[in-house]
């Protein structure tokens, strides 16, 4: 069978996606993949597992109705020539153009992937009046697209039940899996080094990260634990929830935290840190807190959906209530009194990514609803 793949970048191919890719191949299928981007960093190494690399013009986080319109008629004329049996889109614009464009282009087979609901269903009081009608049109959009689908994924129960409930998607359309999963081989178990207390929160720098909450909780523990460290890794965004860079210079100015930009292999940074959390407002299932969990480090996140399946209370972190400093600040003093849950906790994050959140379990399922198994 031909599989097509419709990504919002190109560096994700490879990231997030190339188990899969490398699954479906061996399987014995053709794997074309597509995203804006021609970075050789991604299409030579696609290219060596067998994968063909098609780009495709997308403006991931843009509002412009003529680029969009661009996209989709690129992409069904894309798929007119490809002549796939499936296709597979992940991410919001992929889901809603990948779908249009397969079902105008009569793809028998049309599969995506919601890995998260992004800030149209984030619960924002400061919402603007043009990010609220963005959102309406977003789910409006969401409805027609979906209603192509053979099977739309979720990665975490809450997600399938809210667009059962808005009416995007049939409860019998939806199918849940653990997260994108997470290659329990790259990301190894590495043993906890520091000598006191390293926070870590890695993320793209938006507002419903939970970013500024983190920042927050590290002034506060600060001023009681100063030899405490805060670490804070990820890109400057153009999503409209994204944070200042000014903002972010005067954090990474104010000796609270260190700020060390967007880096490109997070397993170094990982294994310096003793702790990790992620405050976030809502996830799919977020994959920094996947590979945390891999490398053997306690979670402290939210209880939202998407970040409440990563952490058994007690077990393997906390979770906090959203928006809320002060008891973010508190869980973290937990770990400071009482360094020995560091590493008790660190195993049990490690077993838990073992037995929940392996890659090849996820990919596995998901291929053999498509029919590629």
């Amino acid at each position: 069978m031909k599989v097509v793949l419709v990504a919002s970048y190109d560096k994700s191919l490879i990231n997030f996606r190339g188990a899969l890719l490398t699954a479906i191949v061996q399987a014995g299928h053709e794997a074309i993949a597509c995203a804006p981007g021609s970075d050789p960093a991604v299409t030579e190494p696609l290219q060596k597992l067998g994968v063909r690399y098609e780009p495709i013009s997308l403006d991931r986080t843009g509002i412009n109705p003529l680029s969009d319109f661009r996209t989709l008629l690129q992409l069904t004329l894309l798929l007119q020539r490809l002549h796939p049996d499936i296709t597979l889109g992940y991410t919001i614009k992929p889901v809603i153009f990948g779908s249009l464009a397969a079902w105008l282009a009569r793809v028998p087979n049309c599969f995506s992937l919601i890995t998260g609901l992004g800030f149209a269903f984030v619960d924002a009081p400061e919402a603007t009046l043009k990010n609220r009608i963005l959102n309406r049109l977003i789910r409006r959009l969401y409805r027609v697209a979906l209603s192509a689908n053979r099977v739309v994924f979720f990665q975490n129960p809450d997600d399938r039940k809210l667009f059962a409930q808005l009416g995007l998607v049939k409860s019998t359309q939806a199918a849940v899996v653990n997260g994108s999963g997470i290659d329990l081989d790259h990301f190894y178990q590495a043993p906890i080094q520091a000598d006191h207390t390293v926070f870590l929160l890695i993320a793209r720098l938006l507002k419903d990260k939970g970013i500024r909450e983190y920042i927050e909780a590290a002034r506060i523990i600060k001023q009681y634990y100063p030899e405490s460290v805060f670490l804070l890794v990820g890109p400057i965004d153009s999503n409209p929830a994204a944070i200042p860079a000014e903002e972010v210079a005067t954090w990474n100015n104010s000796d609270c935290i260190e700020y060390l930009g967007e880096v490109s292999d997070v397993r170094a940074v990982i294994a310096r840190s003793t702790v990790y959390v992620l405050p976030s407002y809502r996830e799919g299932t977020p994959r920094t807190v996947l590979e945390a969990m891999a490398m053997g480090r306690p979670i402290i996140t939210t209880d939202v959906p998407g970040c409440r399946e990563t952490v058994i209370e007690g077990y393997n972190g906390f979770l906090v209530s959203p928006r809320d400093p002060q008891a973010l600040a508190e869980t973290m003093e937990r770990f400071i009194t009482h360094p020995e849950l560091v590493t008790q906790m660190g195993n049990n994050s490690r077993k838990l990514a073992e037995t929940k959140f392996d890659v090849h379990s996820v990919n596995k399922q998901m291929m053999e609803i498509m029919g590629l198994l």
